[in-house]
């Protein structure tokens, strides 16, 4: 199966912060990656969000 374009969607300001090209067998949609978010000028916590 090819593989999939999503979102990362900061956690505390909701905000798409970066665009990712995932395997969807492999990659688990739960799963938190720390990213900077530009808003709030600090690390946080963003999750997968599957784009159109």
């Amino acid at each position: 199966m090819a593989r999939e374009w999503a979102w990362l969607q900061c956690t505390e300001t909701q905000d798409l912060n970066y665009r990712i090209s995932i395997n969807p067998k492999e990659m688990d949609t739960k799963k938190l990656i720390r990213k900077f978010s530009p808003r709030l000028r600090k690390h946080t916590d963003h999750k997968i969000k599957k784009g159109k």
